[in-house]
C-alpha cells in the first residue's frame, strides 16, 4: 500500500529537481527520494550501538590502546 506524501519547496530548488530527475537515472522524482531516504537510513546506527562503541572506547583508553599524535596527519 502506498502513502502520498507532500513536499513543499521554493519554486526555483523544485525546477531544479525536476531537471536533475529529467537526466538522471531516476524514473521520477519519487523515486530520487526513496533513494535518499534510503542511503541516509542505512547510515544511522543506534543509540545503543553509539553507547557501546563508547564504552569500547573508553576501555581502550584506560588499558592505554590509544596513539598519541599531534595531529590527523599522524594517524594516517
Amino acid at each position: 500500500m502506498r502513502q502520498v506524501i507532500s513536499v513543499s519547496l521554493p519554486e526555483n530548488i523544485a525546477k531544479k529537481l525536476k531537471n536533475y530527475i529529467k537526466h538522471s537515472s531516476f524514473a521520477s522524482i519519487s523515486e530520487y527520494f526513496k533513494y535518499l531516504f534510503e542511503a541516509d537510513s542505512s547510515n544511522i546506527i543506534s543509540e545503543k550501538e553509539l553507547m557501546s562503541a563508547i564504552i569500547e572506547s573508553r576501555k581502550e583508553y584506560k588499558n592505554g590502546k590509544t596513539i598519541k599524535a599531534n595531529s590527523i596527519v599522524d594517524l594516517l
